[in-house]
């Protein structure tokens, strides 16, 4: 106990030691951060606020969206933050807080996904029992189910982490609190807890991985004997959560179905999941999804109608209201 409190702050190398890089990083990132803000609202708004709500692959795709804002959100501010410091430093609690929230919400939207991938499955190898199968109720469950194994997953991460020892040096080379680059810092054998973390997050991605992968091998299987129109469709909404799924799921795998080591790589492979994967997403559903589309369209339009009507009649008794003939 007396040993771990040694270290009660952490040094973030961060991505870069060069400014010049750093500036041009934090320009970077902060258009990335808007776009990931206005897509994923615009997704969310117009999902609650259309019939869209009622279909269980957008009632899903409401909670990724939601996941993805605040995953990227635990990230980073505070990684924008540190690109126009001198010091990039983060407490030891905010570390441990970080390294839950973030663990949290990676979690749940891992198993949003597979919730996804279920929806897909149900509706093309089964559609006669679609709405039987995926009531309100079912996707209400499917959801608990996902912050509940999130919240499992995430709590053994930051069991394995909290009782660490930090006698120092206490700089962490990476950009936000992970568990690798802490149990790099640890002054105590971290090779059983390395392999533990590996069970935990590493086999459980990959688990996920190879079932998503194979749930969309069946539903292509399946819609080759579909009508052309039809078929066009089912692929056009199963590509976009293909490509969803490799660029969250690919950088993750690398990064902790390995052995407890770290690599300067791994920095970058992180910004696909914290930063790059939330910002295309909104992307990815939008362009090659014409319901969404058309949601996006009717409720945006109809609201600007609306908005450019009332200006109008404000303009129109302004002038009328101005307007005083002499008797």
């Amino acid at each position: 106990m007396e040993n771990r409190n040694n270290v009660t702050v952490f040094i973030l190398l961060g991505l870069s030691q060069n400014k010049s890089i750093e500036i041009f990083c934090f320009v970077l990132f902060l258009f990335c951060y808007l776009a990931i803000w206005v897509g994923n609202l615009l997704i969310m708004i117009s999902i609650m606020c259309s019939q869209l709500i009622e279909q269980p692959m957008y009632f899903f795709l409401n909670y990724l969206s939601l996941s993805d804002l605040c995953y990227t959100s635990t990230v980073t501010p505070k990684l924008l933050t540190d690109l126009l410091a001198e010091r990039k430093i983060i407490s030891y609690s905010n570390c441990m807080t970080q390294l839950f929230i973030l663990h949290f919400l990676g979690g749940v939207e891992i198993f949003v996904l597979t919730g996804m991938a279920y929806d897909r499955y149900v509706a093309i190898c089964k559609p006669l029992h679609y709405t039987i199968i995926m009531s309100r109720q079912r996707c209400n469950a499917i959801i608990t189910a996902c912050c509940t194994g999130a919240f499992i997953h995430s709590a053994s991460q930051f069991l394995l982490t909290i009782f660490l020892p930090f006698c120092g040096p206490n700089e962490l080379d990476h950009y936000f609190c992970d568990v690798y680059p802490l149990l790099k810092l640890a002054c105590t054998d971290t090779r059983r807890i390395g392999l533990l973390v590996i069970v935990n997050s590493g086999l459980i991605a990959l688990l996920t991985f190879v079932i998503l992968m194979v749930s969309y091998f069946l539903i292509l299987y399946t819609i080759m004997a579909y009508p052309a129109e039809s078929r066009t469709k089912a692929l056009s909404t199963c590509s976009s959560h293909i490509t969803v799924v490799v660029l969250f799921f690919v950088p993750v795998l690398f990064i902790y179905i390995r052995p407890a080591t770290t690599f300067p790589e791994d920095k970058v492979f992180a910004l696909f999941y914290t930063i790059i994967a939330p910002m295309f997403n909104p992307l990815i559903y939008t362009l090659r999804n014409m319901e969404m589309k058309n949601a996006l369209r009717k409720v945006w339009c109809h609201r600007l109608f609306l908005e450019g009507r009332e200006l109008i009649l404000k303009a129109f008794q302004n002038f009328t209201l101005g307007f005083h003939p002499e008797p």
